[in-house]
């Protein structure tokens, strides 16, 4: 799957949205990725894991686990593992600290990868990796569907993605005009209330 038709699948769900969004970082940005728009949709979803899939295998061959942030990973996680043959497993939060819960464990051995749905400033990837320290297998590295820094962000492993994007995002004090003078909107699942 090209990146061309990466973002078409995620434009024809009406999941590229643009106007004046804070990201779950905090940053500012014109640009939101709606993916629950594209998870909603088992065969789009099918598409686009499978061929995350398939780039994780070439970057990385075999994988047992594959590791994802709760929530927005546990999606694309579970179909890009089942494409892998792999085992789906997610670090939740725990006193603020990503964890593995649930009874899951990581054996001896194991090869591991974490995929997510989208790599902004890297943050959930890298307190996922920071939680996976804690168990023996070995991590090769990450995955994303779309890395939308362009590939600046270092996770300190591998990133694999299907898509890079270069899509500006601001600090809140740091905002062009032209955004600025849009309302602001806060799509993100982060700062969810139960």
């Amino acid at each position: 799957m090209t990146p061309n038709e990466v973002l078409e699948e995620f434009r024809s769900a009406g999941a590229l949205l643009e106007g004046h969004f804070i990201l779950s970082s905090g940053l500012h940005s014109p640009v939101f990725l709606q993916k629950m728009f594209v998870f909603q949709d088992p065969a789009r979803t099918e598409r686009v894991c499978r061929a995350l899939a398939e780039k994780i295998k070439e970057r990385f061959g075999a994988v047992d686990y594959v590791v994802s942030p709760a929530v927005g990973g546990i999606v694309p996680g579970y179909e890009t593992a089942r494409h892998l043959g792999a085992k789906a497993i997610f670090v939740e939060r725990e006193n603020g600290v990503f964890t593995l819960r649930r009874g899951f464990t990581i054996p001896e051995g194991a090869r591991v990868v974490t995929v997510e749905d989208i790599v902004t400033t890297g943050l959930s990837s890298r307190e996922c990796l920071t939680a996976l320290k804690e168990y023996p297998g070995t991590t090769l590295g990450a995955a994303c569907l779309i890395d939308r820094s362009g590939g600046k962000t270092d996770l300190g492993v591998p990133l694999v993605s299907l898509v890079q994007l270069d899509i500006p995002a601001y600090e809140p004090d740091k905002l062009p005009p032209e955004l600025a003078a849009l309302p602001a909107i806060k799509p993100g699942s982060r700062n969810l209330k139960s």
